[in-house]
């Protein structure tokens, strides 16, 4: 009988305990039967917690300066969510009316 290997760490050690599968090496355990989609999406919350995708459009929270340039971007000002990245500071790729296209955190942004 073949066991899949484990998602976290690829490990072929696995080996089942009634209907979990465990790993030795990293000391994962899963339900095969269960859907892991929820370990592998990248999410993006707001500053009150609700969940961002890729087309909302979302208001700043506060004013915030634009790094490299004497503009400020005030509280209220509209952006549209075109895409979200996975990385370290800055997770919303936006288009920012009144200033063009830039990379903003998300939690200085509110779905509107």
């Amino acid at each position: 009988m073949s066991l899949p290997p484990c998602p976290k760490c690829n490990s072929e050690y696995v080996y089942q305990d009634q209907a979990l599968l465990i790993c030795p090496e990293c000391g994962y355990e899963w339900n095969p039967s269960e859907a892991s989609e929820d370990e592998d999406t990248f999410t993006v919350k707001d500053s009150n917690g609700t969940l961002l995708e890729a087309g909302d459009k979302v208001t700043f929270v506060k004013d915030l300066k634009v790094k490299g340039s004497s503009q400020v971007l005030k509280i209220g000002t509209k952006a549209v969510i075109r895409r979200i990245v996975e990385g370290k500071d800055h997770e919303l790729d936006c288009k920012v009316s009144g200033a063009g296209e830039m990379m903003i955190t998300a939690k200085f942004v509110k779905k509107a």
